[in-house]
């Protein structure tokens, strides 16, 4: 009975040192790390959701912050997106020259302010996301009765190829169409997530780009190859003058 118990406590630590070989070997490769982003222009996007009946103090409040974030050194626009459908959620879309604008910009005491004074307000985090450019073109001026879209898209990495070429090729596409105002695609802070900003004369045009054969081919793309775990997210939105 000793030599058994022997032979399998040897056995047992022979096979241990080979795994121990193996793993070193042939280690895993680390997971790809984003890339720095590029210098250039920023696009901040940020969700903002507010109580229903605290809808109206909160167009105050975020009209006043688009007027003085417009004044800011280094702006290039600010813009408030009222969310179609359910009450009280808005979308902030700013444009900065640099990094450095920005973020001169977020330290601001009237941005200290201005989230001071609607944090009571709020049902949910301020979800601020800076984004670099992709695929942006010039944009004309949006009406009172333009439908506005923003789309967040979030891929696999292995679909990333694909799905880049998708992104790419959509807003050419996309422009020609009658009633475009704008479509633009923003490279969020992962490689593998993205913003798409539409503009749209109003309803009908938009109704008529989602059934173009381009629109078919662009989404089913997506979806069929490149979407993960958070859906192809599109919300419809209209302008707050």
């Amino acid at each position: 009975m000793r030599n058994r118990t022997s032979h399998f406590v040897v056995d047992t630590i022979i096979l241990l040192l080979m795994g121990c070989a193996l793993s070193l070997a042939s280690p895993q490769a680390p997971p790809p790390a984003n890339a720095p982003p590029p210098e250039g222009p920023r696009t901040v996007v940020a969700y903002v959701d507010v109580v229903p009946a605290s809808e109206a103090q909160a167009v105050t409040l975020l009209k006043a912050y688009r007027d003085v974030t417009r004044r800011d050194e280094g702006n290039r626009g600010a813009e408030i997106w009222q969310q179609n459908g359910p009450r009280g959620h808005f979308l902030v879309v700013e444009e900065w020259q640099d990094e450095a604008s920005r973020k001169k910009h977020r330290e601001s005491a009237h941005v200290t302010q201005f989230h001071e004074k609607l944090t009571p307000l709020r049902v949910s985090a301020y979800d601020e996301r800076t984004h670099t450019v992709f695929a942006v073109g010039a944009a004309a001026a949006s009406s009172a009765g333009a439908v506005l879209v923003a789309t967040h898209v979030d891929v696999v990495p292995a679909g990333l190829p694909k799905a880049r070429e998708l992104l790419q090729a959509q807003p050419a596409a996309s422009r020609t169409g009658a009633g475009n105002l704008r479509f633009d695609v923003l490279q969020g802070a992962r490689q593998n997530h993205f913003t798409v900003l539409e503009g749209w004369r109003d309803e009908r045009a938009r109704e008529a780009h989602v059934t173009t054969t381009h629109s078919r081919t662009y989404r089913e793309g997506l979806r069929e190859t490149a979407i993960d775990g958070a859906p192809y997210d599109e919300r419809l939105y209209r302008l707050v003058p």
